[in-house]
């Protein structure tokens, strides 16, 4: 009779539970989302990527900027005053100049150069950041489904020991069972609560970055839809190494950045060497009462005279400028290669030791736990056993989908550190 009233306990636990986690998928605004719509939500919504798509259109101005000629300069001299009025009154004496600088050396041309090589520069660190949060997009995307999964197993194993404690204390107080058995029960509850709620807070944090990079509303409900490979295929042993590094050579975007940064530094070089040539103006002049003659019109031309000041210190600081930028380029280069070597070693391991298990281990596994608690409610088993199988239950299922977790995150750090979506999930 007392184990027939633990099983209709446990029973109605389920069927209560079950009415409230519908109750509460009908009031959550539950946001259902493959990873598809999650990246197409992120590229329209995200707002860290619209505001550094601004930055090329500014930098795109900066090469209208350089393309302009400079104005012309103007001025007119009307007369207030003369002491000699034998050619008539002062107001009579008028002037007129115009003149127009005119850059030497390709002066334009290079400053025109170096703002190109800033529009590539901008649309790189757009490309680059693109990479970047699309990789925490995915991350966080796959961390969440898989920690909700884990989280499952916990409001299973929490809401089964929660009804049996119930039961437990009921027939202690009726002296049926030692009070050892209760406190054993309520020390397992309360270990996999704090874990729960452990496991739920990085949950939260998690799906609140999601929620941020999608632009999603702040009180949504995140349910990553997701379709695993149970398969066990080897998809990193298929892709040789050299192509992985190859292709991040060819599309790694910051490596791009730094390769046009040694472009940008060799053109102010050339910018600064020009500057020392001095930049000519010439002019015209109109003068309607001269001191030469009535009606006198004139040219002229001018230059400063490099004698000091022939941008020395601006060339010099260009030139460690290219030499730094130089050795940045190579840092970035032997840093890829680094990170390619590393993620490939890891993806590599984690596929091996994922391909190890057997793909119906989680349903086996399922299966059996079910008949350990039917035969401990038998007294088949006693307690310690039964709770042992439990936790030994709950850490493979938990092992299980931090390594499913792991390495689909091995994955998305290849296709990060390559820039390139070798391996779409």
């Amino acid at each position: 009779m007392y184990f027939k009233l633990i099983r209709i306990c446990s029973l109605l636990f389920f069927i209560a539970a079950g009415f409230r986690v519908s109750a509460q998928g009908l009031n959550a605004d539950t946001l259902k989302l493959t990873l598809k719509q999650a990246d197409d939500q992120f590229l329209k919504n995200n707002l860290q990527l619209i505001a550094q798509r601004y930055n090329i259109d500014i930098a795109s101005a900066g090469v209208i900027t350089a393309r302009l000629f400079q104005n012309p300069d103007f001025s007119f001299n009307n007369g207030i005053y003369a002491s000699d009025v034998t050619q008539g009154p002062a107001y009579k004496e008028q002037s007129f100049a115009i003149s127009q600088l005119f850059y030497t050396a390709g002066k334009r041309n290079k400053s025109i150069q170096l703002a190109k090589i800033g529009v590539e520069q901008a649309k790189y660190q757009f490309f680059d950041l693109l990479r970047t949060l699309k990789f925490t997009l995915h991350s966080d995307f796959y961390t969440v489904y898989f920690q909700q999964q884990s989280a499952k197993v916990y409001n299973q194993e929490i809401s089964s020991l929660s009804k049996t404690l119930g039961v437990f204390k009921e027939q202690y107080q009726k002296g049926n069972i030692a009070e050892k058995e209760v406190l054993r029960i309520q020390s397992q509850l309360y270990s996999l609560q704090t874990e729960y709620n452990s496991l739920v807070s990085s949950i939260d944090t998690t799906e609140s970055e999601l929620k941020l990079l999608i632009k999603a509303p702040v009180n949504s409900y995140v349910d990553p839809q997701v379709s695993i490979d149970n398969t066990n295929q080897q998809l990193v042993a298929a892709v040789p190494m050299q192509r992985l590094l190859d292709s991040a050579y060819a599309n790694r975007y910051d490596l791009k950045y730094s390769k046009t940064q040694v472009d940008y530094n060799n053109m102010n070089l050339k910018l600064q060497k020009a500057t020392a040539i001095p930049d000519v103006s010439l002019s015209l002049n109109y003068d309607k009462l001269g001191s030469y003659s009535n009606n006198f019109v004139g040219a002229g031309i001018a230059f400063s005279l490099p004698f000091f000041n022939r941008n020395q210190g601006n060339i010099k600081q260009a030139r460690f400028a290219v030499d730094q930028s130089k050795v940045q380029f190579q840092s970035q280069q032997d840093q890829v290669e680094s990170d390619v070597a590393t993620s490939y070693k890891t993806a590599l391991r984690l596929e091996q030791l994922y391909s190890s298990f057997d793909p119906k281990f989680k349903d086996d596994f399922t299966h059996l736990i079910q008949e350990v608690y039917i035969n401990y409610e038998k007294r088949n088993l006693s307690m310690l056993e039964f709770l042992d199988f439990y936790d030994s239950y709950k850490t493979n299922t938990l092992q299980l989908n931090n390594l499913q977790l792991n390495r689909v995150l091995s994955l998305e750090q290849l296709n990060y550190v390559t820039g390139t979506p070798f391996f779409n999930q």
